[in-house]
């Protein structure tokens, strides 16, 4: 066999290493951050409880302005009552769509129902 047939050491190493990647796909994933811009499917945030302020129009105080994560979740139209240390109550009527106005961080104000002659302003934000 003649002299220059021969390969030296690194010819044959760097033969060798072409030969076994000759048949190897490599596929790169993961470049940039971890963050998905426009995902799919994206994960709502997660429902709060709600607490509203009721007004002191009459000169007192209600409480039971609470809207649940469970009610917001649901999504349907809902009465909460107002109580208190009054002897009456008032209700607050809240639509699916104010449900989903106030889920969302708008701010919302609903008049109360007239019960022992005046109402109160309740307002979620």
């Amino acid at each position: 066999m003649a002299d220059e047939n021969l390969l030296t050491r690194r010819e044959f190493t760097v033969e060798t290493a072409l030969a076994m990647l000759a048949g190897v796909t490599i596929t790169i994933t993961g470049c940039g951050d971890d963050d998905d811009d426009n995902p799919t499917n994206p994960t709502p945030p997660a429902a709060t409880d709600r607490t509203g302020t009721v007004s002191t129009d009459a000169g007192h105080t209600h409480t039971g302005a609470v809207i649940t994560a469970a009610q917001i979740t649901a999504g349907n139209a809902i009465t909460l009552t107002l109580t208190g240390t009054t002897t009456h109550t008032h209700t607050v009527a809240v639509s699916q769509a104010e449900l989903t106005q106030i889920s969302g961080g708008t701010r919302v104000q609903k008049t109360s129902s007239n019960d022992n002659g005046h109402t109160h302003t309740v307002t979620f934000n």
